[in-house]
C-alpha cells in the first residue's frame, strides 16, 4: 500500500501538477486574462505547449500506476541485487524534503486554480521604481530624434522624458494617455504604468510627472484615469504632462504596456 501511495504521490507532483498549470494557462487564454501574466505576444506559444502538456497528461494514465519506478529493469525473482535496488530506502531528510516541496508545490497550483486572475497593484510599482525608465522602453525611437508619438504610452514617453537632450523639441505634443494615479514630487501626481517585457515577474514601473490646473481633488493612489493635455517644458527644463482635462475610468482589461 505504501508503495501504492508512494507513486501516486510522485505522479501527482510530476503529471498531476503541470496538468493544473496547464488547465489554468489554457483557461486564462480562453478568457482572454492571459495577458495579466505575460505578454500577448508569447500568448501562442504559452498557450500551445499548454495543450501540448495536457495531451501528454491525459495519455499518462495508459501506464499502470508505479510503473515509473521500474525504469525497465527486470528484477527477476526478487531476490539479490535487484530486489536490494528496488527497495533502496530513502533518507528521512530527502523525505521530509519532498513532503515539504510537494506541499508547497501543491498549493501554488491550486491556488492557482481557485483565486481569479488579479493585477499587480499601485504599491508594488512604487516599490519597484527606482527612478529610471523601463529597460527598452521606447529606446530606439528615443535614439532616432523626435518621431511620431502619437501611439506612445507612459513607458515611451517616460523613456523620452529620461533622455531627451533638447527637451524644447518635443514642446506642445498632443497626448491622450490612460494609467494609474501614484504620488509625485512636491505633493502633485504621476501617471504610472507597468511595462512588461515577458512576464509579470519583469513588470517595470514607468511614470510621467503631472502638473495643470485640469487636475481634480481627491485623487487617490491607484486611481485609474485618462488625461488629456499636453508635453510642456518645465522652470527646471524638465518634461511634465500639462493636463487639460482628467476623467477617472475603471481599471481596462489589459492593464499593462509592453
Amino acid at each position: 500500500m505504501s508503495r501504492e501511495w508512494g507513486s501516486a504521490g510522485s505522479r501527482w507532483l510530476g503529471v498531476g501538477l503541470a496538468a493544473v498549470l496547464a488547465v489554468v494557462t489554457i483557461g486564462l487564454t480562453v478568457t482572454g486574462r492571459l495577458q495579466l501574466y505575460i505578454n500577448p505576444s508569447q500568448a501562442w506559444f504559452a498557450c500551445g505547449m499548454a495543450a501540448l502538456l495536457l495531451v501528454g497528461a491525459v495519455a499518462s494514465f495508459a501506464l499502470p500506476l508505479g510503473s515509473e519506478e521500474d525504469h525497465g529493469h527486470d528484477h527477476g525473482d526478487g531476490s539479490g541485487a535487484d530486489d536490494d535496488h528496488a527497495h533502496v530506502r530513502r533518507s528521512p531528510l530527502a523525505v521530509a524534503a519532498t513532503v515539504a516541496g510537494g506541499v508547497v508545490a501543491s498549493g501554488v497550483a491550486i491556488a492557482a486554480l481557485a483565486l481569479p486572475p488579479a493585477t499587480l497593484s499601485a504599491e508594488l510599482a512604487m516599490d519597484r521604481d527606482t527612478g529610471s525608465p523601463p529597460l527598452f522602453a521606447g529606446a530606439d525611437d528615443v535614439q532616432l530624434g523626435v518621431v511620431d508619438t502619437s501611439a506612445f504610452g507612459v513607458g515611451d514617453w517616460s523613456a523620452v522624458f529620461a533622455t531627451a537632450t533638447s527637451p524644447e523639441k518635443y514642446e506642445g505634443e498632443s497626448v491622450v494617455l490612460t494609467g494609474f494615479v501614484t504620488p509625485g514630487e512636491g505633493g502633485g501626481i504621476d501617471l504610472s504604468r507597468l511595462v512588461i517585457t515577458h512576464c509579470v515577474i519583469d513588470a517595470q514601473p514607468a511614470a510621467l510627472p503631472v502638473a495643470g490646473e485640469a487636475l481634480p481633488d481627491g485623487l487617490e493612489t491607484g486611481q485609474w484615469i485618462e488625461l488629456t493635455g499636453d508635453v510642456s517644458v518645465d522652470d527646471a527644463g524638465g518634461l511634465v504632462v500639462r493636463a487639460s482635462a482628467i476623467e477617472t475610468i475603471p481599471e481596462p482589461e489589459d492593464p499593462y504596456e509592453y
